[in-house]
């Protein structure tokens, strides 16, 4: 093999231990990996490999490639077991169906809910002892005089505590939660999203979750999922971004319920 081919080479094998690596690190998606075109790859030129070098770059690419398969293993496994299916592929199955074959699917699915009424003896047993128990009009309609309010003046501090007012402008109080988020996650770039929105109360914990889902809509940060770990990171940006018609937007439901506070709180003290 010419020396050129076997650097071309060798800097194929490099990228495939990259984007290996890149994968297995940041916990993309393993699907992103061609495994049939990595394999064909080290096929290529693995009988023209003589230095050890040469050798111990293929193995170590294979070894990358085997990581990977186990990751896409994993992840398959993991979506069976919870009886996962991607929307993207739902909707792309239901694009392909005719107007047919989904009428017959929803003939094969439908379970109809028929409920019969009609008026029995004890239903009327029931109703004649209501009315019978009712005061006669002219004591339920009693006449009362109207209630006599003196007009007087109220202060900003009352009104913010009755919640008619907010303290702070919203968006000068989401700007103050952004910087809290920074300050939070430091240099490390990311945080836990229940580290984050976990507080001593339920309710201050149900607030911090509704000011993080705005940080995220107005692209103060975004949420990155771990699914085979089921972990949900924040991550803050630097500057606001504005995300629309960048790329297309996925709603991400997540659950805040006493339940799992409790356990997150249980954790925290553990």
């Amino acid at each position: 093999m010419s020396s050129k081919r076997k650097k071309r080479g060798s800097e194929h094998l490099q990228r495939v231990i990259d984007m290996c690596k890149s994968i297995e690190e940041r916990s993309l998606d393993p699907f992103n990996v061609d495994v049939d075109d990595v394999i064909a790859v080290i096929q290529k030129y693995f009988p023209e490999w003589e230095l050890p070098e040469e050798l111990c770059l293929d193995a170590e690419a294979i070894h990358h490639l085997a990581s990977i398969i186990k990751l896409q293993g994993d992840w398959v496994k993991h979506r069976s077991t919870s009886l996962y299916t991607d929307p993207f592929l739902l909707e792309e199955k239901i694009r392909r169906l005719s107007k047919e074959e989904l009428a017959t699917l929803f003939l094969e699915t439908w379970r109809p809910i028929i409920e019969l009424e009609q008026i029995s003896l004890h239903s009327l047993a029931e109703a004649t002892k209501y009315w019978q128990s009712l005061l006669p009009l002219s004591e339920r309609w009693l006449k009362t005089g109207s209630l006599e309010t003196e007009i007087g003046a109220t202060s900003r501090e009352e009104l913010i505590k009755l919640r008619i007012l907010a303290e702070k402008p919203f968006l000068e109080e989401l700007e103050v939660f952004w910087e809290e988020l920074k300050h939070r996650v430091g240099g490390k770039e990311k945080s836990l999203y229940w580290n984050f929105i976990g507080a001593d109360t339920y309710p201050e914990t149900v607030k911090r979750a509704y000011m993080t889902s705005f940080l995220v809509t107005y692209g103060y940060a975004t949420l990155e999922l771990h699914p085979l770990e089921e972990e949900i990171f924040i991550k803050p940006f630097e500057k606001q971004r504005s995300m629309l018609g960048k790329k297309r937007m996925v709603s991400i439901p997540v659950s805040i319920s006493f339940e799992e506070w409790t356990n997150w709180k249980g954790g925290k003290q553990n």
